[in-house]
């Protein structure tokens, strides 16, 4: 199965070296302070400049306003950015217009009253991250490697292109793109070994299994 895979939370150009080498179709920069994974503008540019024709690079912001936003958008070259935050549908479409980037919005899911937002955001956003919603009180919006109840999606299709997140790893990708039918998968703390320091074997193995499943 050719399944696109996108690895999250890359921070260094040996990393997305062995991201892209392996096969995955995007990778992410995680603009977000709290995050083990952020990276600073300047090293965005340079981790975006070496990323290797094909491979699409992603921007991950969290409720991020104009002004960071154009600060990311003018000094690191894109091709998509990722709204992982509390961003309404509106403020979707205008990051939309305004940027002239895709846009993916990330919707969490715990249960099926969760799945209303999908049909909701899929109208605004070029694509929808179907992730797993964050404990309460948690301090970062994905990337906290907890899964979802996947039958949740079972019988359920959108006119947006989606991607399954959430809790993925190289032991478990394959069965959750059997049992979601995701053409797409994001993965990011299940390729690391500290927070925030990625696994390159992982990496590989990650992306076997899935492209396998």
């Amino acid at each position: 199965m050719d399944t696109r895979v996108k690895i999250c939370g890359l921070r260094t150009e040996a990393d997305i070296a062995v991201a892209a080498e392996a096969g995955a179709t995007y990778v992410g920069l995680v603009f977000f302070a709290k995050s083990p994974r952020n990276v600073t503008i300047e090293a965005a540019r340079g981790l975006a400049l070496s990323v290797p024709p094909g491979v699409a690079k992603v921007a991950l912001t969290v409720d991020a306003d104009d002004a960071t936003l154009d600060a990311i958008c003018d000094a690191v070259p894109l091709d998509m950015l990722q709204l992982h935050g509390h961003e309404s549908p509106d403020r979707v479409a205008e990051v939309r217009g305004r940027y002239g980037l895709p846009v993916m919005k990330a919707v969490g899911l715990s249960g099926p009253e969760d799945l209303a937002a999908l049909d909701l955001y899929q109208t605004v956003a070029d694509q929808i991250l179907v992730d797993a919603k964050p404990p309460k009180g948690a301090a970062l919006p994905g990337g906290n490697g907890l899964a979802f109840d996947w039958r949740l999606l079972l019988g359920r299709s959108w006119r947006r292109p989606w991607m399954l997140a959430g809790g993925l790893t190289p032991d478990n990708v394959a069965l959750a793109v059997r049992s979601t039918n995701a053409r797409q998968v994001d993965v990011s703390s299940g390729v690391e070994s500290a927070p925030g320091v990625k696994d390159q074997g992982l990496i590989r193995a990650f992306v076997a299994a899935a492209k396998a499943g």
